[in-house]
């Protein structure tokens, strides 16, 4: 047995260039489109890319999400490339935020529900306020049981 797998190992083509697949990946990116014509435009440019599952577009939102094996840097050349302005999606949902009504955090232009996603001072653990709201909140099973 030893020469037939010795025999096989020799007859077998081997590729020495190690090829790394990217990982299955969701994009959001924040694009302006104003009509059909825009979402189309935007829509072919993504789903045409190497990679692409799914495109997905909310145009209430100015949203547009990619799901696939893909770079989203590419992804968001590839939106520019359409001659829209965009970004990616820099907004997170306001209930994930400690302090979502905070000068930098709050966005007017936001979709409702979203803030912006930045860096936010946590409370100091010796914040007095926030302990004595969560001991007596009705949502907390350990609360004072005098309530």
């Amino acid at each position: 047995m030893g020469a037939l797998d010795y025999f096989s190992n020799l007859c077998t083509v081997t590729s020495t260039r190690k090829s790394r697949r990217k990982p299955m990946q969701t994009v959001d990116i924040k694009v302006k489109m104003d009509c059909d014509g825009c979402e189309r435009r935007v829509k072919n440019a993504v789903s045409s890319m190497k990679g692409v599952k799914t495109v997905e577009i909310n145009r209430k939102q100015s949203r547009v999400t990619v799901s696939g094996f893909v770079d989203p840097n590419k992804v968001l050349k590839r939106v520019k490339s359409t001659g829209k302005r965009a970004e990616f999606w820099p907004y997170v949902p306001y209930n994930l935020v400690y302090y979502p009504y905070i000068k930098e955090a709050y966005d007017k232009k936001a979709p409702s529900g979203y803030v912006k996603n930045v860096v936010q001072a946590l409370p100091s653990p010796s914040a007095t306020d926030e302990r004595l709201t969560t001991l007596f909140s009705d949502d907390n099973p350990n609360a004072c049981s005098i309530m």
